[in-house]
């Protein structure tokens, strides 16, 4: 490497690793399960520590951490798991309300904040499955 050369940094690395995704994980479910909304997507009620280690390992792991969700889960398949529960306009907003107050709460960096809501505000789009075929619409509700 020259001494021109950045050395690029992952999320993950720049965050403190996966206690800053359990964090946000924490504070996102903490509004999931009072939404109105959103609870009721969640047919299984008892497992919610379980959906809350599936998205911090998920989230590490898009974010440059260990592998460790690919490992246990295989492919994220992020539509394809989402399929068997509705997820509209109304849904999508209220998902984002929960992660932007997370985001809000666990970081006060603004460049990571700006690059967390980059990704998902997208993501929470392309999982829409309302819209019929195609999938998702090109233009947000």
């Amino acid at each position: 490497m020259s001494d021109g050369e950045a050395i690029e940094i992952s999320m993950y690395e720049r965050v403190g690793g996966m206690p800053f995704f359990e964090t946000l994980v924490d504070h996102f479910y903490a509004g999931v399960v009072a939404d109105e909304v959103l609870w009721p997507l969640y047919p299984d009620h008892s497992d919610l520590e379980g959906a809350k280690r599936r998205f911090t390992l998920f989230l590490g792991q898009y974010w440059g951490g260990p592998q460790t969700y690919m490992e246990e889960r295989g492919h994220p398949k992020l539509r394809l798991r989402h399929m068997p529960f509705h997820v509209g306009p109304l849904e999508r907003d209220r998902w984002l309300v929960h992660m932007a107050a997370a985001i809000e709460v666990t970081t006060t960096d603004e460049s990571i904040r700006q690059e967390l809501l980059a990704y998902f505000v997208p993501a929470a789009e392309h999982l829409r499955n309302d819209t019929g075929l195609p999938i998702s619409s090109s233009k947000p509700n």
